[in-house]
């Protein structure tokens, strides 16, 4: 590799060349570009040549470049500038102590995990940051797979596709998890923001968007909760959501397949961080039930 050329540099912008050229006296400055597609090519700054210059700059914001930024970096154990006060250098130490206690001490379990995951549990759980079902209910690595997202919401298999469902299908048919675990939560936000919606509204707003996945369960919260305070009626709404999310996942007609063969249960669960308590349920899915439903709740329970 000729010295000079490719320059491991971390930004790998626009730098001045080594020497002015021939034609420097006609102002045009020269540059030394280096990015995935092009190292080390002097250009004019004149004429046609400042289209290709802003070709070959806007190139140079293409991941590829990112990545290749990635592939070239030499691994060492050399800070970052001025991060000593930073946010990563406490989650450095938390890494670091993690690797020690966990993985090292852990070494062949964690090279099994390496090659396969087999987990037990799929779960759904809300993005709020206190609500973190790993930490709440101890999950080890490769014992749940999880995917979270604003209020803990399943889409109904008619609806477009969202992570959410992408996650379900891999879970249930890649996978083959025996339980699905709805988790939902204390002073939900994305629950306050979907009882917070005016029926007839438009909205570009992302998360009214997500959240009127959960329009039948704000309906159910009004007829059976709509004189209580507004607190009330969220707090009723995020336990209505959690079972509407539960008769969504039957929507799925490979969900649906394995919960009438009995490989699979979906369950419920609701985290009240106020007084840190847990209550979980299982739904019953069969045709013929008490009252001529097909869903019932059987094996609930309150951990406080």
């Amino acid at each position: 590799m000729a010295s000079g050329v490719l320059h491991r540099s971390a930004s790998r912008c626009l730098r001045p060349a080594a020497a002015p050229t021939p034609d420097s006296g006609r102002g045009h400055g020269a540059v030394m570009i280096g990015d995935s597609g092009t190292r080390g090519v002097a250009l004019r700054l004149g004429g046609s040549s400042r289209r290709e210059l802003l070709s070959v700059t806007m190139a140079s914001r293409d991941h590829t470049g990112l990545t290749r930024q990635l592939l070239d970096f030499q691994h060492d154990t050399i800070d970052e500038v001025g991060a000593e006060h930073g946010p990563f250098m406490d989650l450095k130490a938390r890494f670091m102590d993690f690797k020690q206690r966990n993985y090292v001490e852990n070494f062949s379990n964690y090279q099994n995990l390496a090659e396969q995951q087999t987990p037990k549990f799929m779960v759904i759980a809300c993005a709020d940051s206190r609500v973190c079902p790993t930490a709440v209910l101890g999950f080890q690595p490769g014992e749940a797979f999880t995917v979270r997202n604003v209020a803990n919401l399943v889409p109904p298999y008619e609806h477009e596709g969202s992570e959410t469902s992408a996650a379900l299908e891999f879970a249930i048919n890649t996978l083959e998890v025996e339980n699905v675990l709805v988790v939902g939560h204390s002073r939900c936000g994305g629950i306050q923001a979907l009882m917070s919606m005016k029926d007839d509204s438009t909205s570009g707003s992302f998360i009214k968007n997500w959240v009127s996945i959960g329009k039948s369960a704000r309906l159910s919260t009004r007829a059976a909760a709509g004189n209580l305070s507004f607190d009330m009626q969220c707090k009723h709404c995020e336990k209505e959501s959690i079972n509407s999310s539960l008769l969504n996942l039957l929507t799925y007609p490979w969900i649906e397949k394995r919960v009438n063969e009995g490989t699979l249960n979906l369950h419920g669960g609701y985290y009240n961080f106020v007084d840190c308590t847990f209550e979980k349920w299982t739904l019953l899915y069969r045709e013929g039930l008490e009252g001529g439903s097909k869903y019932a709740i059987k094996n609930r329970s309150t951990w406080s």
